[in-house]
C-alpha cells in the first residue's frame, strides 16, 4: 500500500503543490490540495509531500506509517477561501458567460469555446448531466470558477499529436484552483461545409491551429488555405452564419448538427489515435487517500546553478516515483537567468508523477 510521507527536498522554494489521486478509468476520481507558501530565498529544505513506496532514509529503512496530512497543513500558511463571506470575490458579470448563477440543481461546468466544441463534450464526459457553460477564453473559465459563477472547469492540457497546451499551464500557475481529476477525450475531426458546397468548391478551411495541424496531410492534399480561429466549433459557427461557399471548417460531428452543416469527410486527422487530456478544476481541495496510487502535480522554481535540476529529479528517483511528464515554463517578470534577490528570474517547473 502506498504511504504518504514528507520528503525533504533540496529545491527551494516550493511555489505550489497539487496532489491528485487517479482511478484506472477515463473519468478519474482525483483529489487535490494546493499549499501556498512564500519563503525567503535562502530558506533551507522545504517539505515536499509525495506518495512514497519504499526507502525514504539514508539507511534504507522503510517508512512504517503514513504521516498525517494535518502536519503538512500546520507547517504551511495556506488559504483557499476567506472565513469572512464578505471577503469573497465579486462574481463575474453573468452576461459574460450565462444567464443565471448556479442554483445547486446541476453542476455548472465552464469550458472554452462555443457549443459544439470538443471541450464541451469533454465537460459532459467528466460531469454527466452537467450544465456546460461556454467561455470565450481559457482565462474566463478559470475566473468563473474562482468567482463562483460556475462550480467546475474542464480545460485541455495536452494533446497526443499537438503536445502541451502551454497557455493553460501558465494559467494553472496564476490561479488558485485545484486539479480534482482528468478526462481523456478521443478527437475525431470532420471537414464541414454548408449544404450544396462540395469539396471541389473549397478554397480555404477554418479551425483552431491545433486542429489544422492535426489534419495537415488531408488539408495539404486538398490544397486548402488554412485560417486559424479561436476554436473548432467557432469555425463551424462562422461559416454557417455567413453562409460561406468557398470555406470549410474542421470541427466535430456535434458542431455539424448544431450549426446545420454538411459533413464532407470524417476522421481526417493524420493519426487515428488523437486524444486530448482535459483537467477538471475546482475551488475546493479533496484530500487524497492512501489506498491506491494517485497522480501528483508539483510546481516549483529552481535557483540558478549547476546540477539543480538533477538534484530535484533525484528526490523522485531515489524513492522510485515515476515521473510521467515534465514541463518548464518561464517566469514573465524578467528574463531567465537575470539575477536579483526576488528569485523571479528562474523558470518554474511543472512535474506530473505517479506514486505507488
Amino acid at each position: 500500500m502506498a504511504a504518504s510521507s514528507i520528503a525533504r527536498s533540496p529545491v527551494n522554494p516550493i511555489v505550489r503543490h497539487v496532489i491528485c489521486r487517479a482511478s484506472p478509468s477515463d473519468h478519474l476520481s482525483k483529489t487535490s490540495l494546493t499549499i501556498h507558501g512564500h519563503y525567503p530565498k535562502r530558506c533551507r529544505h522545504v517539505p515536499l509531500l509525495a506518495s512514497l513506496h519504499g526507502d525514504t532514509t539514508r539507511n534504507n529503512d522503510r517508512n512504517a506509517q503514513a504521516l498525517e496530512l494535518q502536519r503538512v497543513l500546520d507547517d504551511f500558511p495556506y488559504d483557499v477561501i476567506p472565513n469572512d463571506p464578505t471577503m469573497l470575490p465579486t462574481p463575474l458579470s453573468s452576461t459574460q458567460l450565462s444567464n443565471s448563477v448556479s442554483d445547486g440543481s446541476r453542476v455548472r461546468v465552464a469550458y472554452q469555446g462555443v457549443p459544439g466544441a470538443y471541450s464541451e463534450s469533454a465537460a459532459e464526459k467528466a460531469y454527466p448531466n452537467c450544465e456546460a457553460v461556454p467561455c470565450e477564453q481559457f482565462d474566463t473559465a478559470f475566473e468563473a470558477v474562482e468567482k463562483w459563477l460556475v462550480d467546475r472547469a474542464v480545460l485541455p492540457i495536452e494533446n497526443s499529436l499537438g503536445g502541451s497546451i502551454h497557455r493553460n499551464y501558465d494559467l494553472l500557475l496564476r490561479h488558485r484552483l485545484h486539479i480534482v481529476g482528468e478526462v481523456k477525450f478521443a478527437v475525431r475531426h470532420c471537414l464541414l461545409a454548408n449544404h450544396g458546397v462540395e469539396v471541389e468548391d473549397l478554397k480555404r478551411v477554418l479551425s483552431h491551429p491545433q486542429a489544422l495541424s492535426q489534419c495537415e496531410d488531408t488539408l495539404s492534399r486538398l490544397g486548402l488555405v488554412k485560417e486559424a480561429v479561436d476554436d473548432t466549433a467557432g469555425a463551424a459557427k462562422h461559416i454557417a452564419s455567413y453562409k460561406l461557399k468557398d470555406a470549410g471548417a474542421v470541427a466535430s460531428t456535434t458542431a455539424a448538427m448544431i450549426y446545420g452543416l454538411n459533413i464532407l469527410a470524417q476522421d481526417i486527422q493524420d493519426d487515428s489515435d488523437n486524444v486530448t487530456r482535459f483537467l477538471m478544476l475546482a475551488r475546493e481541495p479533496i484530500i487524497p487517500g492512501i489506498d491506491r496510487p494517485f497522480k501528483t502535480s508539483i510546481v516549483f522554481s529552481l535557483e540558478e546553478g549547476p546540477g539543480v535540476l538533477f538534484k530535484a529529479l533525484a528526490v523522485f528517483a531515489l524513492r522510485q516515483i515515476n515521473l510521467t511528464k515534465i514541463e518548464s515554463r518561464p517566469l514573465r517578470k524578467q528574463l531567465l537567468g537575470a539575477s536579483d534577490d526576488s528569485n523571479n528570474g528562474y523558470p518554474k517547473c511543472i512535474y506530473e508523477m505517479l506514486g505507488c
